[in-house]
């Protein structure tokens, strides 16, 4: 990380690798993690510190905690500033949200079976799909998931957000048919603002 944070700095004196265009563009670093590994480094550094909740839930709260208690203000940030990766799925009710979020629980489940592929189209009874087993490593993948209808979305963004102190949220909404997955993004741009 230091030598990229050099790299995109100015030139200096016998430097001989140079990041063309990037040399003197000083782009603002992100430390993006899934571990508290993640979390140390850009408390170590000074950075901003994205969190990757949305297939990591259960390290999210130990490393938000390890971030801010070792941070270390830096020339990019003098406090920290978290991000919180999440997935939300928003439709016009929780019961077609829910339907719209098996194309991601079919998606982890494969995973499971090592058989990545592309995003399936969602299905009407989830459990027919998937096994015990891999429905609770999927659930738990997937635990920190908000979805449902605007009003349902509103109140998990508002939870997550009083839970977490996040600064913001990298918001991942996999929705099969691409029509629908913008809708998603519409409705939960619109709850997001009301909840600013």
């Amino acid at each position: 990380m230091l030598e990229l944070q050099a790299l995109l700095g100015p030139l200096q004196p016998g430097q001989t690798v140079q990041a063309v265009p990037g040399t003197g563009t000083e782009v603002p670093l992100w430390i993006l993690g899934s571990s508290n590994f993640g979390a140390m480094l850009a408390a170590e550094l000074g950075l901003p510190y994205a969190f990757a909740s949305h297939f990591a839930p259960e390290l999210l709260i130990p490393a938000l905690q390890i971030y801010r208690s070792r941070f270390k203000p830096s020339e990019q940030l003098e406090r920290p500033y978290a991000m919180v990766g999440v997935n939300i799925i928003a439709a016009g009710s929780d019961d077609e949200a829910r339907r719209l979020a098996t194309t991601q629980q079919m998606s982890f489940t494969n995973i499971f079976r090592g058989a990545r592929g592309l995003s399936q189209p969602p299905i009407d009874d989830i459990e027919s799909y998937w096994s015990p087993a891999e429905k609770m490593q999927a659930t738990s993948m997937l635990a920190r998931s908000i979805v449902g209808s605007p009003d349902t979305v509103r109140a998990g963004i508002d939870a997550l957000i009083a839970e977490t102190g996040a600064d913001e949220l990298m918001i991942v909404s996999d929705v099969y048919d691409h029509a629908k997955r913008l809708r998603s993004f519409e409705l939960i741009a619109g709850v997001a603002e009301i909840a600013r």
